[in-house]
């Protein structure tokens, strides 16, 4: 197994690429198979998320790109500036990670948060999508 073990800056010409969800991509420590089937374990610092594109290396100088799975996708569409951030507004307050677009609002699948935007007067639709939401106000600082 090839220990990965430092982020590097997002570089297009790495060896493989290794695809994974959301929840995965929070984990300091995974077991993986890359994308060309290379047995891999993460060993990272901990309080990093890994976003599309960054590289991943170790001492065997292997480079490994990481990509965000396909997820299902809660998909929320608003025209209306103050509705728009009603609705974040209320997902954001259950902690909840978002992507967010001009216009355009997207979770993790969850029927209960469905519910809720629903009941603000919204439609939501269901997408298979790559999931990268926002790193968090204070994501730099080393929180």
């Amino acid at each position: 197994m090839l220990k990965l073990t430092e982020i590097e800056s997002h570089d297009p010409a790495a060896d493989d690429q290794l695809t994974l969800s959301y929840d995965d991509r929070q984990r300091s420590r995974l077991p993986a198979t890359t994308d060309k089937g290379i047995a891999v374990g993460l060993f990272l610092p901990r309080g990093h998320i890994l976003r599309s594109g960054m590289v991943l290396t170790g001492v065997q100088g292997y480079r490994v790109r990481v990509n965000s799975a396909l997820e299902e996708l809660s998909v929320v569409k608003c025209d209306d500036p103050l509705l728009f951030a009603r609705v974040c507004y209320h997902l954001g307050n259950r902690h909840v990670a978002l992507q967010i677009l001009p216009g355009e609002v997207r979770y993790l699948s969850d029927h209960v948060l469905d519910q809720m935007v629903q009941g603000l007067g919204l439609t939501v639709s269901y997408q298979q999508l790559a999931f990268d939401p926002e790193a968090g106000a204070y994501s730099s600082h080393g929180h």
